[in-house]
């Protein structure tokens, strides 16, 4: 009895190794639940074109993505038309809206994703509060954007020379929540006021009433006590704006 317990307690040992081993070995099982399969048939390329004509002009390369409706694949039809529900932003996940106009109309909606590769730029470096901007202090990625947090700066120009209004991490994307432009006119300062027409300019003095950014509405006091409003540029000087 004695002789067998020691063999048992030996044996069962290697049984669990080799159970472990195939364990480890064997696939993982599949997550429960549906799967979304790309669209079959003819309603597919109607609503990728339809997609891609839509989508130009986004800031880089689109890739779509059209999944069956939970409904099922769509009937077929010969006169098929393509819309955007009211309201939707072709960004991302969207609902295709799809009519039949021939036999008996119907319309469905079909699940699709619209992805933007393109640059977005990352602080290069941690970049403290009210630090101001370079072009060093930026990092050029690519990726995409509708997967990257709204805001997030595509071009050089829309950072360079801006203040950080809080601390950003390193490697964390650039936002144009987070920055602000340069001050251009300060609150107080005489400016130049510039009128253009056709075919001539006009300019006087006045003093800007509060501080603005390039690009920036500010009004402006002239010396007669006249407010106007104009739009401050890079360069100190306000455009006016009727």
């Amino acid at each position: 009895m004695f002789a067998f317990g020691a063999l048992l307690s030996r044996f069962v040992p290697s049984v669990v190794l080799v159970m472990a081993s195939v364990a480890a070995l064997s696939p993982p099982a599949q997550a429960a639940g549906p799967h979304p399969a790309p669209l079959a048939g003819d309603a597919r390329p109607v609503i990728e074109q339809f997609l891609q004509n839509q989508a130009a002009g986004l800031p880089g390369r689109v890739v779509i993505t059209i999944d069956t409706p939970m409904s099922g694949a769509l009937p077929p039809c010969d006169a098929l038309e393509p819309f955007l529900p009211g309201g939707a932003r072709l960004w991302g996940r969207v609902s295709v809206g799809v009519r039949c106009n021939a036999g008996q109309p119907w319309t469905r909606y079909v699940p699709a994703y619209v992805a933007v590769h393109g640059n977005y730029y990352v602080a290069a470096r941690p970049l403290s509060a009210g630090q101001v901007l370079t072009p060093a202090d930026a990092a050029v990625r690519e990726g995409d954007l509708t997967a990257l947090p709204r805001g997030v700066v595509v071009d050089a120009a829309q950072f360079d020379g801006v203040t950080a209004l809080n601390s950003i991490a390193s490697g964390a994307p650039l936002r144009r929540e987070s920055l602000r432009a340069a001050i251009a006119v300060q609150q107080g300062q005489n400016v130049r006021l510039r009128a253009r027409g056709a075919g001539f300019t006009v300019s006087t003095e006045g003093k800007a009433m509060a501080s603005a950014a390039a690009g920036a509405l500010v009004q402006v006091r002239t010396a007669g006590g006249q407010l106007l409003s104009g739009i401050a540029l890079a360069d100190g000087t306000v455009e006016r704006v009727r």
